[in-house]
């Protein structure tokens, strides 16, 4: 399937006119549940899904958890004859190991290649990120589009989610990473990680001297999704693009210091605010504090799930 996020132009409060990125998912549930990437819907401020036969349905984020990369949306409703995947173990996949992917690569809906599984990966912690998870490496064919995508075994059960291609300058194809099965049962059907609706940056070192923080570490604000938690607490996105080491950015906005009563010190830190906003039912408090001008700022707002 196709997912669109939708982006509201600036300056307009109401109006959601821009297509803001592209990519894929899968049904997950019978209730309408979709699987996608975070990276693709977690400022979103409308989705819509486009199946393979051309309906389009509206959604909206159910859950998400960025620093894996992962989400689930909660369609308007799940037009017939589309039956949700079976999620299997990734714990067994080996190195070697059949992969088909079915993606959206630009756009066109319902595409198939096949490869294998050329590995695992742990990416690093580049400046600013917040991805830890293993991964695997993909020989399969993937494209711009592809993110969301399942990656099936050969008996058609759902093994990964592909998160991202990259590419070597000049090459017209790149090398496919998804997020594994395990990782998706962990954080979105065992626990329903919180969707926040932040666009953040992971700010620590000499950024975090930079920006004055007054303690290691904080989640710089760069973009707020229209009625999300985030949008309900009041919180500032930025609204000046910087550049520093190679790492573009957007500053101006909020820097969360803490969260649920967590410092946000160090990147364990934020894994333990998820895991304290996950807990969060209807009507209870997310309370936030925040750098903002130079200001320590207390913010709460009751959620609504």
């Amino acid at each position: 399937m196709h997912v669109r996020e939708y982006v509201a132009e600036p300056g307009d409060g109401t109006a959601v006119s821009s297509v803001g990125s592209e990519g894929s998912g899968v049904v997950f549930s019978a209730d309408g549940k979709v699987l996608t990437v975070a990276h693709l819907v977690q400022t979103a401020d409308q989705i819509s899904v486009e199946f393979d036969d051309g309906q389009r349905v509206s959604a909206r984020v159910y859950a998400a958890e960025p620093a894996a990369d992962v989400a689930l949306l909660q369609l308007a409703r799940l037009p017939e004859g589309k039956p949700p995947v079976t999620l299997g173990r990734s714990d067994a996949v080996r190195s070697g190991q059949r992969a088909i992917v079915v993606g959206a690569p630009f756009g066109l809906a319902g595409m198939l290649s096949a490869g294998h599984i050329s590995g695992r990966h742990q990416p690093g912690t580049p400046f600013g990120r917040l991805e830890q998870l293993e991964m695997f490496v993909l020989d399969a064919y993937v494209e711009h589009g592809s993110s969301g995508g399942g990656v099936f075994d050969a008996e058609g059960r759902l093994i990964g989610l592909v998160t991202r291609v990259q590419f070597r300058t000049g090459q017209s194809r790149g090398l496919g990473f998804a997020v594994t099965a395990d990782t998706v049962r962990a954080l979105l059907v065992e626990r329903r990680s919180f969707w926040t609706g932040i666009g953040g940056y992971w700010v620590c070192d000499s950024l975090a001297q930079h920006l004055n923080l007054p303690q290691a570490a904080g989640l710089l604000v760069q973009r707020v999704a229209h009625h999300s938690p985030a949008a309900q607490l009041g919180l500032l996105a930025g609204d000046t693009v910087a550049e520093i080491a190679n790492e573009r950015f957007v500053i101006g906005g909020d820097i969360i210091l803490r969260g649920q009563g967590i410092v946000l010190s160090g990147r364990d830190d934020y894994a333990r605010m998820m895991a304290e906003l996950a807990k969060l039912r209807d009507g209870d408090l997310l309370q936030l504090t925040v750098l903002r001008g130079g200001r320590l700022l207390e913010l709460s707002a009751p959620v609504r799930r």
